[in-house]
């Protein structure tokens, strides 16, 4: 299924499930995921993030994993090895497991934490998950062995009923470590009905419904197994990103200082992976080197036999997490990235003019959002400065799209802990269309208004988000009439054609602690 088809199918779908009304007055509804993860700190990290934001999805599933990092045997002293792994780089041999405790329960840990929390939380948002549904959808999967998709798990049997379940489609599976739990619950489906009467339309299905959310392929399972069986899922993210490691000189968010007021407070705070918290995944892990790196440099780390593979940060300095963009383009900004992989939002978006087929791979990268800027799409200057990734500008009043993700973090962490409403900071409310139909060189009314539930100021900015299939020249630039109020007009260009789409974007910054952004995305599809 190529990339057009993919996102036609998307329109349709997204159609079906928001309806028309509810696109006009800026509501949908939330996207279907299920997470599945190794034992890594980052992953820690990221879950605690994706738990604060769970107001913003359907929660499927949450499923302990194995990677080429991490995977815990199968209790029969079977060893295993591959050439290359991180234990044959280390010099080491065959292993019974690797980096993977036992009784790993890291994520149940979390739920714990944000059980404590969620009297708080539901204040703020009453939408948060029950912590006993969240304990109903956690499950191990596929974790005894690296790459291992031969057998059955309850992590692969909770993929495979969402897969075929005749719930709301997309279902976008993320993996923060390895693709076996993944690919057991394909292969098991694949045994069950390829060769039946059925076969045709659930590969169709399949097709359509699931979107895979990959933090690279941590266990060469999508190469080996999923590219090649099940060419035509639909792979949202491949690339992976561990984030910022020298974050603290680039953004007060993750310094020492900002992390001990913001984020490690509370119970859920008190899981927040630092640099020389002195905590380890698994003890005696000597590839897990930030936690025991208080007050060490480099060269004693090293000498005490730690893997130290990028430079160590200041003690308290919030440790990436480096799989968040699995989930970014499914937070509820108002930029609606999940609806359509070229939209762009937290994480990016695909830029389908790059990449290069690999294995299977499609021939689409996520990029930064600069990418839009290249070709005759656009110039910088027609970019909002919160799209421009780099250093946040001193007074913090807007800040990259990489401030506003732990901005909203940080505020959700301080609503765990705040048991008043009007304690904390929430986000501006913004209202009005999602879509707009007009005629070339028509002139339309925009009729958006915005609010503040705590009162806070607001600045708004209307911005042209050149991501629609309008192309500007490169002498044209596009904007609305009155770019800093809620309700404005927009002129059409006259040589826009029919079917073209036009992306308007209305962006609130509130001046709360911390500041707090929202969006509202406006289509107008020319007629």
């Amino acid at each position: 299924m190529n990339f057009l088809k993919k996102s036609i199918i998307f329109a349709s779908v997204l159609s079906i499930l928001c309806g028309c009304n509810s696109r006009e007055s800026g509501q949908c509804l939330k996207p279907r995921t299920i997470v599945t993860c190794d034992p890594e700190l980052d992953d820690n990290n990221s879950m605690i993030r994706f738990l604060l934001h769970a107001t913003d999805y359907q929660i499927d599933g949450l499923v302990y994993t194995s990677s080429r990092f991490h995977w815990k045997n199968d209790g029969s002293g079977r060893t295993q090895f591959i050439a290359n792994s991180e234990y044959d780089q280390m010099g080491l041999g065959p292993q019974t497991s690797w980096r993977f405790v036992d009784d790993e329960r890291f994520i149940d840990d979390i739920i714990d934490a944000y059980e404590q929390c969620y009297p708080n939380l539901i204040v703020h948002d009453p939408s948060y998950p029950t912590p006993e549904y969240l304990r109903s959808v956690t499950v191990y999967g596929n974790c005894a062995f690296e790459g291992d998709y031969s057998y059955d798990s309850n992590g692969s049997e909770l993929i495979r009923k969402n897969i075929l379940d005749d719930g709301p489609e997309p279902l976008f599976i993320q993996a923060w470590g390895g693709c076996s739990s993944i690919a057991a619950a394909l292969r098991s489906i694949a045994e069950d009905y390829r060769g039946t009467d059925e076969w045709d339309a659930l590969l169709e299905k399949i097709n359509r419904k699931v979107i895979l959310c990959l933090s690279g392929d941590q266990d060469n399972v999508y190469n080996s197994y999923i590219a090649l069986e099940w060419p035509d899922i639909y792979v949202q993210n491949l690339g992976g990103s561990m984030g910022r490691y020298d974050n603290s000189k680039w953004n007060y968010l993750t310094s020492p200082e900002w992390t001990a007021e913001w984020m490690r407070t509370g119970p859920l705070g008190g899981l927040v992976r630092c640099w020389g918290d002195g905590k380890q995944m698994v003890p005696g892990d000597l590839t897990d080197f930030p936690g025991p790196s208080k007050g060490k440099t480099r060269e004693e780390m090293i000498k005490e036999g730690y893997v130290v593979w990028c430079e160590i940060q200041p003690e308290g300095t919030l440790y990436s997490d480096g799989d968040s963009g699995c989930f970014y383009q499914l937070i509820d900004n108002g930029l609606r990235a999940w609806e359509d992989p070229t939209w762009g939002g937290w994480s990016g978006r695909w830029d389908i003019r790059k990449g290069e087929p690999q294995s299977g791979h499609p021939a689409y990268l996520m990029t930064d959002l600069r990418a839009i800027m290249n070709g005759t799409r656009t110039s910088i200057s027609n970019l909002p400065a919160l799209l421009k990734r780099g250093p946040v500008e001193e007074d913090h009043s807007f800040p990259d799209m990489y401030g506003e993700r732990n901005l909203s973090e940080s505020a959700r962490m301080r609503w765990s802990v705040t048991p008043e409403y009007k304690d904390a900071n929430h986000y501006p409310v913004l209202e009005g269309p999602m879509e707009l139909k007009a005629r070339a060189g028509e002139s339309i009314a925009i009729k958006a208004r915005c609010s503040d539930p705590d009162g806070d100021r607001v600045q708004l900015k209307w911005w042209y988000f050149p991501v629609g299939s309008y192309v500007l020249t490169n002498e044209q630039t596009l904007s609305v009439d009155s770019p800093e109020t809620a309700k404005t007009t927009f002129k059409v260009p006259e040589d826009a054609k029919s079917g073209d789409t036009i992306h308007l974007v209305l962006q609130a910054i509130d001046d709360g602690t911390p500041s707090l952004t929202r969006y509202l995305r406006t289509v107008i599809t020319v007629e």
